[in-house]
């Protein structure tokens, strides 16, 4: 039997990338998935990928820092498939990268809340019908940078590192329940938003494209920067019974991309 047969996962920030494959993922592990994000149109595209999987997809319109349309996404979960089994906490945003120095209050303030409140007021609003089941698995994706601070990161690390500590406390507070609450923490995710990066840090430092890969791809022990795909699986581990006795951990999802110093 597929690992998550026939259980319901929502999705938050699908889109290209790290939603889609958390998404589709869980589909061929059995899975019928809810679908939340901004744009119709991605929605759709991703809907129907699920469900040439053979499985179930809902994509909802969702605002994840808007509590009332997060409400009207789980309201419509239950309309559609009576039980939420795992929250997949993606949505995300990579502030400007700027020192914490330069950087406007304004830009860290909306940073932490597009980064760490809105899995929080996510995850809050999954918990009541997950203590009714009596189980349930919350899964937020967190990033590299809790563990190794970069400059010009500052506010993004410092929203994922909060994130993880709400995982902690959240696993605490929920697990007499059944529920388990657990982190991923990914580093570079290859795809358009690191080619871009690494473009950039290319017309910066005055080399190309393929130095600056090679330069980050040297930091890591697998030698390349993995996809989304990849560490998707990490994310039907702590979705599936697998990980039943996990809950609280934050787990490194780099391609072994740490700090050392």
């Amino acid at each position: 039997m597929a690992l998550l047969q026939d259980r319901v996962v929502i999705v938050s920030g699908v889109g290209p990338g790290m939603g889609r494959d958390a998404a589709l993922a869980c589909a061929r592990e059995g899975a019928d998935v809810v679908l939340a994000a901004r744009t119709q149109a991605k929605l759709d595209e991703v809907a129907g990928e699920v469900e040439a999987l053979g499985r179930r997809a809902l994509p909802v319109v969702t605002d994840v820092t808007d509590v009332p349309a997060i409400d009207a996404m789980v309201a419509a979960t239950m309309a559609e498939f009576g039980r939420i089994d795992s929250v997949v906490n993606n949505a995300f945003k990579q502030p400007p990268f700027e020192t914490l120095e330069a950087m406007s209050l304004a830009t860290w303030s909306e940073s932490m809340e597009l980064n760490c409140t809105a899995a929080l007021k996510v995850s809050r609003a999954a918990l009541p019908i997950m203590r009714e089941q009596g189980s349930g698995s919350i899964i937020n994706v967190a990033t590299m940078s809790v563990r190794n601070n970069l400059p010009n990161f500052g506010a993004y690390a410092a929203a994922k590192s909060a994130l993880t500590s709400v995982t902690r406390t959240m696993a605490k507070e929920v697990g007499p329940a059944g529920i388990r609450v657990n982190a991923i923490c990914p580093g570079f995710i290859f795809g358009d938003s690191v080619r871009w990066y690494l473009e950039s840090r290319a017309e910066q430092n005055g080399t190309t494209y393929q130095d600056e890969y090679d330069s980050v791809a040297g930091e890591i022990a697998l030698r390349y920067i993995p996809d989304s795909e990849q560490i998707c699986g990490t994310v039907v581990f702590y979705a599936s019974d697998l990980s039943a006795a996990c809950t609280g951990t934050s787990l490194d999802v780099n391609g072994g991309h740490w700090t050392t110093f």
